[in-house]
């Protein structure tokens, strides 16, 4: 392929993600000022600039643009990176997928155009309209079950692997709790420093030995009998 098409294939690829930017962004300020109901996909088209027909080319209702582009393909340079040389270990997941996710996750992130403004509108859409919870709800549970296969894919590993779904939920927990602090207001420090300092936490956590056969602590049935 030229630099021509890749420069062009750039262009078009930004032009569409200013174009879904834009469009989520006056249906999330309307959802917060008006509700769902307050308004329709003809006023989101008018104050966005674009035609009935570009809008449904991006989002099928009101609902789906005001979640946004949640549910976008990965890009398939990172996904080739994150599947590229993983070393197995048969039935189980390998020593460096915690790596791999860590440099998806940042790669992502540190691509993404996402603000803390466009954050702060999706809050006050879905605190104007608590609705759309059960539909971010349906949404992320989606996306979990898309990352679990990414994994076991990399894995050669089933979805439903123990090792794959507790990744999957671990991960996603990590990755959940540090957006959450990368976009709060008072925050400075880069997405890339809080990400790895939570993973190291859960890392120490996880490093510690789990007493199954050992009594952690007074038997609350034997403490609680009066002596005889």
């Amino acid at each position: 392929m030229s630099n021509s098409a890749n420069t062009d294939g750039g262009l078009r690829e930004r032009k569409r993600a200013a174009t879904r930017t834009a469009i989520t962004a006056v249906a999330r300020s309307m959802t917060a000022a008006r509700g769902l109901s307050g308004f329709t996909v003809e006023e989101v088209c008018e104050e966005a600039g674009i035609s009935r027909r570009t809008f449904f080319n991006y989002f099928h209702s009101k609902e789906d643009a005001v979640i946004g582009s949640f549910s976008d393909e990965l890009p398939e340079d990172a996904l080739e990176t994150f599947n590229r040389n993983p070393t197995r270990t048969p039935g189980s997941i390998s020593g460096t997928l915690l790596a791999a996710l860590h440099v998806l996750t940042v790669t992502l992130m540190e691509r993404s155009s996402i603000s803390r403004t466009e954050v702060q509108q999706f809050i006050a859409a879905i605190t104007a309209e608590p609705q759309l919870l059960a539909r971010l709800t349906l949404e992320g549970e989606a996306r979990e079950r898309q990352f679990a296969a990414l994994v076991a894919a990399r894995e050669g590993l089933e979805p439903d692997h123990p090792e794959v779904m507790t990744a999957t939920a671990l991960f996603g927990a990590v990755s959940k709790k540090t957006a959450q602090q990368f976009f709060s207001e008072d925050n400075a420090r880069p997405y890339r420093g809080i990400l790895e300092q939570n993973l190291n936490a859960a890392r120490k956590l996880f490093a510690q030995p789990l007493a199954t056969n050992q009594q952690l602590g007074p038997n609350p049935l034997e403490t609680s009998k009066d002596p005889a």
